[in-house]
Parts: C-alpha cells; sequence; structure tokens
C-alpha cells in the first residue's frame, strides 16, 4: 500500500505519493527518503523576523501528524492549531500529515519537523532512534483528569465470541508494529495473563491503521481486532474511541462491534518536541498549547475537543514503561518469537 504525505501550510499546500508502507525493518535507508519527500512539497517561506531573534532561526514551526480519514475533526483540529500558533509565534506553520506511523516517526527523528505528535510506543521507536533530541512536554487531559486511554479488542457483534479463550486458533487484526494500543501495549498484557499472541491466533494481520483494523473485522476478513478506546474505564464504559469514530463517520454501525477484552490504562499520545531547536522556542510552544482551551475555548472546541479537556505537562518519565515494553517487543522479535 503506498502512503500518501499531505503538507498544508499558510498559503500553500501540496500532496507527494511515497513508494511502499514502510515494514519495521527497512527504517534505516526509507527514513532519509521519507524526510526528504515530506519536505519537498511546499516552497521555502521566508520569514520576517528581526536578525538574530530566535523567530528568524526557525523561519518557520513544521508539525508531523498522523492522518485519519476517519477522523471528521483531524482537518479542523489542525488549521486551528496552525492559526493559533502562528496568532502567538508571527511565523508560518506547515503541517505534514502522514497516514504511516513510521512517516512521523522519521520525520522527527530525522529532524525534519519541529514538533510531531504521536503515541507512545512511536515515542518509544524515536527515543530509541534519538534519544534526548526529542522529548514529550504536552499531552491531552481528559475532563475527569485522566492522562490515560485503553487498548481494546473488538468482534463482531453478532459473533459468538465473549472471551480470549473463544479466539483461541481464530485470526486478528493489529494496527502497525508502532502502534501503542493497536500492538505494543495490549500483546505485552495478554503475555503477562499468559497468552502467547504467536500461538493463541492462527493469523495476524497489520491492517496500518485503528480504522482498517475495525473495518477488517466488520468486513469479515478477520475475527478480531486491537483498537484504542478512551474516555471511560472498563467498569464504565467508554465514550470515546475507533469504533465510535467510524460510526459518527457512517463507516460502520455502532451496533456493529462489540468490546470483549481491554488492556490498560496507556499514557495518554504525547506531542514532542525536538529539543536542538532554540530553548525559547521550546518556551514558547509550551504556552502557546497550554494557554489554548482557556484562550480560545472556541478554536478549541472547533478542534474537536472535549468540554472540560486541556493540556498536562509531560516527560519521558512518563512513557518508560512503554519504552520498556517496546524493547521487549523488539528483542523477542528479532529471535523470532512473540514471547518476552
Amino acid at each position: 500500500m503506498a502512503e500518501t504525505v499531505t503538507q498544508q501550510c499558510n498559503g500553500c499546500t501540496g500532496e507527494k505519493r511515497l513508494g511502499a508502507r514502510y515494514m519495521i525493518r527497512s527504517i534505516p535507508l526509507l527514513s532519509a527518503l521519507t524526510a526528504g519527500l515530506l519536505l519537498s512539497a511546499c516552497g521555502e517561506t521566508k520569514s520576517s523576523a528581526p536578525a538574530g531573534s530566535w523567530q528568524a532561526e526557525m523561519g518557520k514551526i513544521r508539525v508531523a501528524v498522523r492522518n485519519d480519514e476517519a477522523d471528521p475533526d483531524n482537518v479542523a483540529r489542525w488549521t486551528g492549531y496552525r492559526e493559533h500558533l502562528k496568532d502567538i509565534t508571527g511565523l508560518d506553520v506547515e503541517t505534514f500529515e502522514a497516514s504511516d506511523y513510521n512517516g512521523v516517526i522519521q520525520a522527527i527523528s530525522s529532524g525534519q519537523v519541529d514538533i510531531a505528535t504521536m503515541g507512545g510506543g512511536s515515542y518509544a521507536n524515536v527515543d530509541a532512534q534519538v534519544g534526548s533530541k526529542v522529548r514529550p512536554f504536552l499531552t491531552i487531559r481528559q475532563a475527569e483528569g485522566g492522562l490515560g486511554y485503553y487498548s481494546a479488542l473488538i468482534v463482531k457483534a453478532d459473533s459468538s465470541y465473549r472471551t480470549l479463550d473463544e479466539l483461541k486458533g481464530k485470526s486478528i487484526a493489529y494496527v502497525d508494529f508502532n502502534s501503542t494500543s493497536g500492538y505494543i501495549f495490549p500483546r505485552d498484557t495478554l503475555l503477562k495473563q499468559g497468552y502467547d499472541p504467536e500461538k493463541h491466533f492462527a493469523k495476524a494481520i497489520m491492517a496500518g491503521g485503528a480504522s482498517q483494523a475495525l473495518l477488517a473485522v466488520v468486513n469479515g476478513r478477520v475475527d478480531a481486532a486491537m483498537t484504542t478506546v478512551s474516555a471511560g474505564t472498563p467498569e464504565t464504559g467508554f465514550a470515546a474511541g475507533s469504533h465510535i469514530t467510524l460510526a459518527r463517520s457512517g463507516m460502520i454501525n455502532a451496533g456493529d462491534v462489540r468490546i470483549i477484552w481491554t488492556a490498560g490504562p496507556i499514557a495518554n499520545s504525547p506531542y514532542v518536541i525536538r529539543t536542538d531547536r532554540p530553548q525559547a522556542f521550546q518556551d514558547v510552544i509550551r504556552g502557546a498549547f497550554a494557554m489554548l482551551p482557556y484562550e480560545k475555548p472556541q478554536v478549541w472546541d472547533d478542534m474537536g475537543q472535549a468540554l472540560g479537556n486541556d493540556f498536562a505537562p509531560v516527560s519521558r518519565d512518563n512513557y518508560t514503561d512503554i519504552i520498556a515494553i517496546r524493547d521487549r517487543e523488539i528483542k523477542a522479535r528479532r529471535k523470532g518469537g512473540g514471547g518476552k
């Protein structure tokens, strides 16, 4: 499957088709290609900032995000971010929307963008590549104060499956090797509960996204899928999730799927920043994001954020468990097995 990276900025748009979807073993060669293509779709923007200022040094702000075509708020969300950050900094803001997890990972790791949003598992990949050159700085805090979400195992609502044991020998769709809730975290939890994913499921596919994984279930391609749910707990139920987003977009009916198992909570996805950028830039960006829910509540709402949500500070310490889990997963895969 080919990957599309769309660049959006003040006064220009561009779209670039990349080559075959990245496999985890081909990261070194393709990372440089990804970075170059990500940034080739739009011309350079000249800054009118005073000479010697951090604005002049930066020239513009570049942000990498993973696009989700099933999320109707995605375009509005990043339009709002771009306009807000330009208001605060005076710099043009470009967003690079990659359909592949690895596109965002390589863009921030190679330094071709300044800021990125990604799951904890993707950040663990970045941390393994460049360490302290990239750091988490903020995450979304839910109105009730929660900083986490869950992985969910979903089946068709009219299927007979109600437990993990009943899925023995069946097929499953994961999201991506770098997906926190769609691969890394739930597999580790399964192992801790005595289930070896490599042996428990007869067939596993990488769907490439949560929406694709869910559609694989609904269309009968697989028996179950790992995906994301939030705004709740296993005991209270969840008010948000990939299946709810798909239902709101009309791609599935809300009653088409059913949750039979969850893992979590998982630390909410971080906003990460290059630490080799000017310190003044890092400080201003942190403040600009943090003020948004309070100073511009209408923009916050237009960006699809729930009432009462805001930002909370985070650091590498919030993701050390995901980093360790990913490290164990990589080592196990290199040995040819799914266990620890």
